[in-house]
């Protein structure tokens, strides 16, 4: 993500995005799962990892984590949990090769633009090992358009984005729905899935 509006949002109210996510991010279900279904101690990548606190929990979990995140005060939060290398990055400057056991992409590529989301996943399966888990949150919906304090977002169909991860080489596995209340203090419907590579 590289939207400076966005990025604003975010390095502005890194804290008070840390204290409303941080208790529910640390007791996901989803993530539980992930690591529970993730080759164990592993390497990671928490991408968009906003203020780590799941790539905290990935590393008390004996991974080895890699976070990485657009916005530098998110990065700085991140970096203070121990175990965890965080660094800044936008999802265009992820790249190599089977680097990775898993990746965490929780409800960070609704921040891309959708012509820019099979670009962003072929290079994710590629930096993932040869059945690799894959984890993606986003937001369902249609379109595209800024959230009141000026976020952009794109919103997906269930079968749209099984659709993308199947072009780009993923075998989803699992998926779920929800609904929850964002920084913007709006509720949004929400789907996650879990894929191989």
């Amino acid at each position: 993500m590289s939207d400076r509006d966005t990025l604003k949002v975010y390095d502005a109210r890194a804290a008070e995005y840390a204290r409303l996510t941080g208790e529910s991010q640390a007791s996901d279900p989803h993530l539980t799962a992930f690591i529970e279904e993730c080759e164990a101690g592993g390497r990671v990548l928490d991408l968009g990892c906003g203020p780590g606190v799941a790539a905290g929990v990935l590393a008390q979990a004996g991974f080895e984590v890699d976070a990485t995140d657009a916005s530098p005060e998110m990065v700085a939060l991140a970096a203070r949990r121990p175990g965890v290398t965080a660094w800044q990055a936008s999802f265009d400057e992820i790249e190599g090769s089977a680097l990775y056991d898993g990746i965490w992409a929780n409800f960070c590529l609704l921040h891309a633009p959708r012509a820019d989301m099979p670009r962003h996943l072929a290079a994710l399966h590629a930096a993932l090992k040869p059945g690799g888990l894959f984890h993606i949150g986003l937001k369902t919906g249609t379109g595209e358009k800024r959230d009141a304090l000026g976020r952009f977002y794109t919103y997906y169909t269930e079968a749209e984005l099984e659709d993308l991860l199947s072009d780009a080489g993923f075998a989803v596995q699992f998926r779920a729905y929800g609904r929850d209340k964002g920084l913007d203090g709006v509720d949004a419907d929400w789907i996650v899935m879990r894929a191989l590579a």
